[in-house]
């Protein structure tokens, strides 16, 4: 029997090849807003650092990557995920856009990164801490490499508090969302899993609250798009 890990994995490599297409519908291309608001964010933090070295985990099919190499020019980027054929979309992109020379994949998760300790000025996540399977674990990690009063960006979807915007949300997220997931990538079950994650993920006061207890320190959050995004930042110490 495949662990919740390896699950994960083979989930999104069977929906790889339309998981582009289908973020861009399903968000209304509202997701790109959000990429650029948070690396806007990431950049400012590293306006001292002359070469920084970035770290982008669960990068997918490398959407945030290229917005961080594009956004932070003289930045060397990294990107670990555990899914195979997201990495390879995620290449070929990069290799497009000629940038090949300032950014490397690696086939990895969050709660086991094969980097030294103190290595990166930054780690971004977007979209990708509630998919971890261990998620005290992959922030710690994620603590450990970082270095010294460097930051970590988490991008993540969130449940809204208004409540008539809360309605609307769980009707699209419960029923036009996997109906539209099946028919545009023939798996319904990978977005009935985005469903579950998203409203399983901890509410943001709780959030907080866990990465003040992996060693995070100065965290701090902002609503997008009425709540239906969240920007986190955290320092280590």
């Amino acid at each position: 029997m495949a662990t919740e890990k390896e699950y994960i994995a083979l989930m999104f490599n069977d929906i790889a090849p339309t998981y582009d297409k289908l973020n861009h519908i399903l968000s209304l291309n509202v997701d790109k807003s959000w990429r650029r608001k948070a690396v806007r964010r990431l950049k400012k933090s590293l306006s001292e650092v002359s070469h920084p070295l970035i770290l982008d985990v669960a990068c997918g099919t490398a959407d945030s990557t290229v917005q961080i190499a594009k956004s932070i020019e003289n930045a060397h980027v990294y990107a670990i995920d555990i899914s195979e054929k997201m990495l390879e979309i995620g290449k070929g992109k990069i290799e497009k856009l000629n940038m090949s020379d300032r950014i490397d994949f690696y086939n990895s998760c969050a709660e086991n990164i094969d980097f030294q300790d103190d290595t990166f000025d930054a780690v971004f996540v977007a979209f990708g801490v509630r998919n971890f399977s261990d998620r005290e674990k992959g922030l710690k990690e994620i603590l450990r490499i970082l270095k010294p009063k460097s930051s970590l960006f988490v991008l993540e979807l969130s449940e809204p508090q208004n409540v008539i915007v809360r309605w609307i949300y769980n009707l699209y997220f419960k029923n036009i969302l996997p109906l539209v997931g099946k028919l545009v990538s023939g798996n319904k079950n990978a977005y009935r899993y985005l469903q579950k994650t998203v409203a399983e993920f901890p509410m943001p006061k709780e959030f907080i609250n866990i990465l003040k207890s992996a060693g995070y320190q100065s965290v701090r959050h902002n609503a997008l798009s009425f709540g239906l995004c969240r920007i986190y930042q955290a320092e280590k110490s």
